[in-house]
């Protein structure tokens, strides 16, 4: 007999042990069906933005912010950039940000609650060629206080129209943005107005600057308020980020 815990030796002839019985190969994992999951993202950020979104508070100075809550989403752009007619395409109402006669005329940040799981911000537009210098840097003072100072800030959505060539003044954002280390996304406004080559040349430019600018979020989202192209898909990236 054998002492106790040493194997017996194998008979003569008998294949060699192949050891400690090996555990049973794990279940496939289910397949992944991206089409699926896109489809459930859009139905989220549908359902999201089609609840209650309310204005609840203003301000133009830091020591006038609401207290600290939500995850927030703020939209920063020119002034004729399309900034009101997206949060309003968004939230699928005619008038939850009003948009201005005169670019240029809203100094303050408007805080909307979507649904009890997001804020929106609309920030003062900048770069309107008729408003003054010293409104100017106003503007840029109270975005760059606000960005720096808000730990509940998400994502800044920097809009930029498709139309139009890139401003001195949005290279400027997007520096103050890199500056305050906050996480922005460019997003493209009136993709209506223009052809598909010149909308994927753009892409193209937007997608290289959000190289350049370590803050940036690489995904560039190109949207029009007037037929609502690119809204679900905007939803849906805004709804993730309340979870």
């Amino acid at each position: 007999m054998t002492a106790a815990g040493r194997e017996r030796p194998a008979p003569a002839g008998a294949a060699p042990s192949a050891g400690p019985t090996a555990e049973a190969a794990p279940a496939d994992t289910p397949t992944r069906d991206p089409a699926a999951e896109q489809a459930a993202a859009l139905e989220v950020g549908r359902l999201l933005f089609a609840g209650a979104c309310d204005f609840f508070y203003a301000a133009q100075r830091l020591d006038q912010m609401p207290p600290i809550g939500l995850p927030e989403i703020a939209f920063a752009g020119r002034s004729n950039v399309g900034k009101s007619s997206l949060l309003n395409a968004l939230t699928g109402r005619r008038a939850l940000a009003r948009v201005s006669v005169t670019p240029g005329r809203t100094r303050q940040l408007n805080f909307f609650d979507l649904g009890g799981r997001l804020t929106l911000v609309d920030m003062p537009g900048y770069g309107y060629a008729r408003a003054s210098k010293e409104i100017q840097r106003d503007w840029q003072g109270l975005m760059f206080d606000y960005l720096r100072g808000r730990p509940s800030l998400r994502r800044v959505l920097l809009l930029l129209d498709a139309r139009v060539e890139v401003k001195d003044s949005d290279h400027a954002v997007m520096d103050l943005l890199d500056r305050a280390a906050v996480t922005f996304q460019i997003v493209l406004t009136k993709i209506d107005d223009v052809s598909p080559s010149a909308l994927a040349a753009k892409e193209r430019e937007a997608t290289g600057l959000a190289r350049a600018h370590p803050a940036a979020y690489p995904d560039v989202l190109p949207t029009s308020s007037n037929t609502g192209s690119g809204i679900p898909e905007l939803r849906a990236a805004l709804a993730g980020l309340g979870d």
